[in-house]
C-alpha cells in the first residue's frame, strides 16, 4: 500500500463527538465486510425506509398542489386527509426504524453459487456520553435457516488514536475476530 492510499484510508474525526465516532466506526466496519471479505452490500433495508419517506413526501406534495389549485376553504378535506396520512407514514417510519432496522447499518450478502444466500448484518450502538461501542455481527444462513450473532463491547479509545483518526487495522482485527467466531461456531455444529 502506498503512502497516499494509507493517507486516504485514515479518517479524522472530532474524538469528542459521539455520533461522529459511531458513524466513522460503522463505515470502517462496512468497509471491512465489503472490501476484505468481498461481500456484496444489500440495500433493501434502507430502500424500505426510502419508500416510506417517498410516500410521505408524495402525499405532502399532493396536498401542496391541491391547495394551490383549489385555495383553502375548498381544499380543506383533502388537506386533512393528507396531513393525517403524512403523520401515519411518520409513525410507520418510526416503527420500521425501531423494530425492523434496529441499528443495522450494513447488510452484506455472501454468495457461494447456491440459491440460498448467507447474510451478514452489522449493527451498533453507542450511548450518549458513553465510550462503549457495541458492535453486533449477525450471520444468517439461508440454507439452514439458522441465525447466530457475536457481540463486542469496547471503548472507542480502542479504535481511535489521540489525533482523532480511526485506526483501520484495529477495527479490521475486531471485525475479523467476530467474523471468525461465527464461522468457527458453524463448523462445530
Amino acid at each position: 500500500m502506498s503512502p497516499k492510499e494509507a493517507e486516504d484510508k485514515t479518517i479524522k474525526i472530532n474524538k469528542w463527538d459521539g455520533s461522529a465516532i459511531k458513524n466513522a466506526l460503522d463505515d470502517a466496519v462496512r468497509e471491512v465486510l465489503t472490501k476484505k471479505y468481498s461481500y456484496t452490500e444489500n440495500y433493501c433495508l434502507m430502500d424500505g425506509r426510502l419508500v416510506i419517506c417517498s410516500i410521505a413526501v408524495g402525499v405532502a406534495m399532493y396536498a401542496l398542489l391541491w391547495d394551490y389549485l383549489y385555495p383553502f376553504p375548498q381544499s380543506r378535506p383533502i388537506l386533512i386527509f393528507c396531513v393525517a396520512t403524512y403523520f401515519v407514514m411518520m409513525g410507520i417510519l418510526t416503527l420500521y426504524t425501531t423494530y425492523k432496522e434496529k441499528g443495522i447499518f450494513a447488510v452484506c450478502v455472501q454468495k457461494d453459487g447456491g440459491k440460498k444466500e448467507k447474510v451478514w448484518e452489522a449493527s451498533s450502538y453507542l450511548a450518549k456520553f458513553d465510550d462503549k461501542y457495541n458492535l453486533i455481527l449477525t450471520y444468517k444462513d439461508g440454507k439452514l435457516g439458522s441465525k447466530r450473532e457475536a457481540k463486542s463491547i469496547k471503548s472507542v479509545a480502542n479504535f481511535v488514536d489521540v489525533n482523532g483518526q480511526v485506526v483501520h487495522n484495529l477495527v479490521e482485527n475486531e471485525v475479523t475476530k467476530l467474523h471468525n467466531s461465527l464461522l468457527h461456531e458453524k463448523k462445530e455444529k
